[in-house]
């Protein structure tokens, strides 16, 4: 598939970083300088890139694993969704969720995006739904 991409950046475009990564890695677009995340502060990082998605695709924006696990620093959204339709800059919602500063700086990599086929539901609305043996149990009702 190919999706055309503005960059507006002066980093390279986002890259698979190893030939099965489901995952571009998207940078930090900071021309103005460094954006330190205090305890708990969230902060929306601009990338620099503008994309065109193809019709029934979308991008989700994921929390990088290093960054989540070194760094307590995730994707406040995740996953956030680029619609096809949408011609805007891609933008990343960070939080810092450990006890210490976090900065970022221009060109770190700050997320991934997941390019994804998607459908469109039709909703039919009835008055009762098949029963499953599962039923109405969630949020843990099968145990740990």
């Amino acid at each position: 598939m190919k999706i055309k991409i503005i960059n507006t950046s002066h980093h390279p475009l986002p890259r698979y970083e190893t030939a099965l990564s489901a995952g571009l890695d998207l940078r930090a677009y900071l021309p103005d300088g460094p954006v330190t995340l205090q305890p708990l502060q969230r902060s929306l990082l601009k990338t620099g890139l503008f994309i065109e998605l193809p019709a029934g695709f979308e991008a989700q924006i994921r929390p990088r694993s290093g960054l989540a696990l070194k760094k307590g620093v995730t994707v406040l959204n995740s996953p956030g969704t680029i619609d096809a339709d949408y011609r805007g800059e891609l933008c990343v919602l960070l939080i810092n969720l450990s006890p210490d500063p976090f900065v970022v700086n221009d060109g770190e990599r700050i997320a991934q995006m997941v390019v994804a086929r998607h459908e469109q539901a039709e909703l039919i609305e009835v008055e009762q739904l098949s029963d499953t043996a599962r039923g109405a149990g969630g949020f843990g009702h099968t145990g740990v």
